[in-house]
C-alpha cells in the first residue's frame, strides 16, 4: 500500500485496495443498467410536460436556439444542442429522446464501479454500480428525456479523474478532471456543486489541494458563461419552486444518516471510501437545500449525482458481509425496490402526462374549436403534437413559442383575451387538477371570470396531471335554451 506524503507538488494517492485487473466493476453495472433503462422505456405512452419541452424544442430550427436560450432555459442550451442532434440523425419519438439517459445512465453505473473497484476493490466496485443501478431514482431518469442522467455520468467520471489526480503527480488527470467537469457544468450549472463535495475530500484526508484549486478555478471560469445568463433568468425558470417543504427536510436528512450508517459498519470503517463518498452524498445537496431557505432553488434531481456516495458506501458495507449473506441481501434489495422500479415505469410517476392530455383533446374536440391553457405555461401540453394544435385556435396567444423566443409563447392583454372568448360558440380549456394554487395574474383571472359568467361546462375528462373542460357559450335566453346548449355534448 502506498504512503501518504506531504509533498505539495506531488501529491500521492489517499490510501486504496491494489487493484485486480478485472473488466467486472465496469461491466457489469453497465449492462444492468441498460437492461434496466431498456424494459418498460416507452413509459406506457406517457411523456410529462418537461419532457415536451426538450422534445419540441429540439425539433426547432437550429438558428432559433440562441435567441431562445438568452431568455430562457439557457442552463439546458447545451443538452438542447445535443438532442436536436440526436433527432437529426433518427426522429424515433420517445425511444430517441430518452436513449441519450439509458446510455448515460449506463456510463455513470460503469463510472460507480470503476471508482468503487478503485478505492475499495472489485468486489465492492461490481456491488456499488449494481446499487447505483437499482436505484429507483436512477431508473427515473434513465428513463426521461431531460439531462440529468448526463450530468450524473459526467460528474461520476470527473470524480473517478479527481481520485486518479490526487494520486499523481502528472498534471494530465487535474487536466481532464477540469474539462469534464467544466462541460458538465455545461449541462447543468448545479454540476459545479460537487466541487465542495470534492474541497471537503481533500480536507479530509489532509491532501495537497493547490492542483485542485486551479483545476476547480478553470472550471469556474469556464461554466461562467452559462451560469451568468442562468442566474439572469432564474426568475423566471425557477418561479414555480417554493422553499423546502418538511418532507425534503427528511428526506435529505434520512439519505444521509443512512450513509453515515453504512460508513460505520464494522469491522473498521474505510476511511478513504468515507471521505469521498459522505461529502458527495450530503454536501451538493445539503448545500443547495439550505441556500433554498433563501431563495428556493432545491430540487432532488438537480444533484442526483450525490446517489454515487450512497451507493459507493453500500456496495463497500455488502463487501463486508460473508459470500451467503451478500447475495441474499442484494437479492433481497432488488425484490423490496422492485415495486418501485414498477412504479417510475408509469405516466403516474410524472408530474403530468401530456399524451394522454393530446389524445383527450383529440376526442373531444372538433376543427376550429378554441382552447384556452389555464395557466398559461400549459401549453406546453400541446405543442409536442402540432398537426393537433393548429387545428384549434389558440384564443389568448399574441405571439408563437417560435415567433417570440419563448418556450410557452406570449399571451394577449385581458381584455383582448376576454373579447375573443366571447366571440366564440365553443372552448377547450385545459387545466390543472383541482386543488391546484391559481395563478393571480390578471389574464389568468378574466379567462376564468369569462369562463365562469358567460359559458357552460358541458364535459370535464381528468387525465393524469390534468383537466380537459369543454365549455359551450351559455344563449342568453331563459333556463330551457341554457340547458340546450350543452345537448350532444355528454
Amino acid at each position: 500500500m502506498d504512503t501518504p506524503t506531504r509533498d505539495l507538488d506531488h501529491p500521492v494517492a489517499p490510501p486504496r485496495v491494489p487493484e485486480r485487473r478485472t473488466t467486472a466493476p465496469l461491466l457489469v453495472p453497465a449492462v444492468l443498467a441498460v437492461v434496466l433503462g431498456l424494459w418498460g422505456l416507452t413509459r406506457q405512452g406517457g411523456m410529462w410536460r418537461d419532457e415536451s419541452v426538450t422534445y419540441q424544442v429540439s425539433h426547432r430550427p437550429l438558428g432559433e436556439l440562441p435567441a431562445l436560450l438568452g431568455r430562457i432555459d439557457a442552463v439546458h442550451g447545451l443538452y438542447y444542442l445535443l438532442m436536436h442532434g440526436v433527432f437529426a440523425l433518427w426522429d424515433g419519438g420517445l425511444v430517441a429522446l430518452r436513449l441519450p439517459s439509458v446510455a448515460a445512465t449506463a456510463l455513470a453505473a460503469a463510472g460507480v464501479g470503476t471508482l468503487g473497484s478503485r478505492l475499495a476493490g472489485p468486489r465492492a466496485g461490481v456491488l456499488a454500480g449494481v446499487l447505483f443501478a437499482l436505484f429507483p431514482a436512477t431508473q427515473q431518469y434513465a428513463q426521461e428525456g431531460r439531462s440529468y442522467a448526463l450530468v450524473t455520468a459526467g460528474v461520476v467520471w470527473a470524480t473517478y479523474l479527481f481520485v486518479r489526480a490526487t494520486g499523481s503527480a502528472a498534471r494530465g488527470w487535474w487536466a481532464g478532471y477540469g474539462a469534464l467537469l467544466a462541460v458538465v457544468c455545461w449541462l447543468h450549472e448545479f454540476a459545479a456543486l460537487v466541487l465542495l463535495a470534492h474541497a471537503v475530500t481533500l480536507r479530509l484526508l489532509r491532501v495537497p489541494r493547490r492542483r485542485w484549486g486551479v483545476a476547480a478555478a478553470g472550471v469556474l471560469v469556464a461554466a461562467a458563461p452559462p451560469a451568468v445568463v442562468g442566474a439572469t433568468q432564474a426568475g423566471r425558470q425557477l418561479g414555480w419552486l417554493g422553499r423546502p417543504s418538511p418532507a425534503m427536510w427528511l428526506a435529505f436528512l434520512a439519505v444521509s444518516a443512512l450513509g453515515l450508517l453504512l460508513s460505520r459498519v464494522p469491522p473498521l470503517a474505510d476511511r478513504t471510501v468515507t471521505a469521498l463518498a459522505l461529502p458527495l452524498l450530503t454536501v451538493p445537496p445539503g448545500f443547495l437545500i439550505t441556500l433554498s431557505l433563501l431563495r428556493p432553488w432545491y430540487v432532488d434531481r438537480y444533484v442526483l449525482y450525490a446517489l454515487t456516495g450512497l451507493a459507493l458506501l453500500g456496495g463497500l458495507a455488502l463487501d463486508r458481509l460473508p459470500a451467503h449473506a451478500r447475495k441474499a441481501a442484494v437479492c433481497l434489495l432488488a425484490l423490496a425496490l422492485l415495486p418501485a422500479s414498477l412504479a417510475v415505469r408509469t405516466p403516474e410517476s410524472r408530474e403530468d402526462d401530456v399524451v394522454a392530455v393530446a389524445r383527450t383533446v383529440g376526442k373531444l374536440s372538433r376543427p376550429g374549436d378554441g382552447v384556452l391553457f389555464l395557466p398559461s405555461r400549459r401549453r406546453e401540453w400541446l405543442l409536442s403534437y402540432p398537426a393537433l394544435y393548429a387545428r384549434l385556435d389558440d384564443v389568448a396567444l399574441a405571439r408563437s413559442p417560435a415567433a417570440s423566443h419563448t418556450l410557452q409563447g406570449t399571451e394577449a392583454p385581458p381584455d383582448t383575451i376576454r373579447s375573443r372568448l366571447l366571440a366564440l360558440p365553443r372552448v377547450i380549456a385545459l387545466t390543472d387538477p383541482d386543488g391546484r394554487p391559481l395563478d393571480p395574474f390578471p389574464r389568468e383571472e378574466v379567462k376564468r371570470r369569462a369562463l365562469r359568467e358567460y359559458f357552460e361546462e358541458c364535459a370535464r375528462v381528468r387525465v393524469w396531471g390534468a383537466q380537459v373542460v369543454v365549455y359551450v357559450r351559455r344563449p342568453e335566453a331563459g333556463s330551457a335554451a341554457r340547458a340546450a346548449g350543452c345537448q350532444g355534448e355528454r
